[in-house]
């Protein structure tokens, strides 16, 4: 686990540092969503690192941890009720199974067997979902990288009169809504 984790962390460092080349070079050119996406894509987290919102990478890390966590113990209760059913099935059906300071019964056995097999599956599919939430969450941001957010936007709501036919006969009260965009 050590490797592994030595591993991913000099793989990490490599990359980042070919990427801020890349990011510096980039720059002076226009914010790209393409390489935030595909950033991200490699490793959850670099497309929001490469948007210079780093507040949200613990929140990726977190989010994906927890999920994949809770497949990994869903999947391992899984596994033992499973086999505890295989041996309690060709031992003794009508018999008892003593595991987790509880006794249970061939039917208790498949009903747990399917309860952690349906919540595996699920946060299964939670996790990939959080993956593709993190890739699409770093375009979004490359996209709106440049969008103007000051204080020079204007929102303005009036009450005016809407008119229902060609004559003006038909009048009704309303509101409209204005939006300046003053430079």
């Amino acid at each position: 686990m050590l490797r592994l984790t030595l591993l991913v962390s000099i793989l990490i460092l490599t990359i980042h540092s070919a990427i801020a080349q890349k990011m510096q070079d980039s720059l002076e050119k226009r914010h790209s969503p393409k390489l935030a996406a595909t950033l991200s894509a490699v490793v959850p987290g670099l497309g929001q690192a490469y948007n210079k919102k780093y507040w949200k990478i613990p929140v990726i890390y977190a989010g994906m941890g927890t999920l994949a966590y809770l497949t990994y113990r869903n999947n391992k209760y899984y596994q033992h009720f499973k086999n505890a059913y295989k041996e309690l099935s060709q031992t003794n059906p009508n018999g008892f199974y003593y595991m987790y300071h509880t006794t249970f019964t061939l039917s208790g056995l498949d009903a747990g067997k399917n309860y952690y097999r349906r919540y595996r599956d699920m946060y299964a599919i939670f996790t990939v979902g959080a993956y593709l939430l993190n890739i699409i969450d770093a375009t979004v941001d490359a996209y709106l990288f440049d969008f103007d957010v000051s204080d020079n936007l204007a929102f303005k709501l009036q009450p005016t009169f809407i008119y229902y036919s060609n004559k003006n006969t038909n009048i009704s009260p309303g509101f409209k809504i204005c939006i300046n965009s003053k430079k």
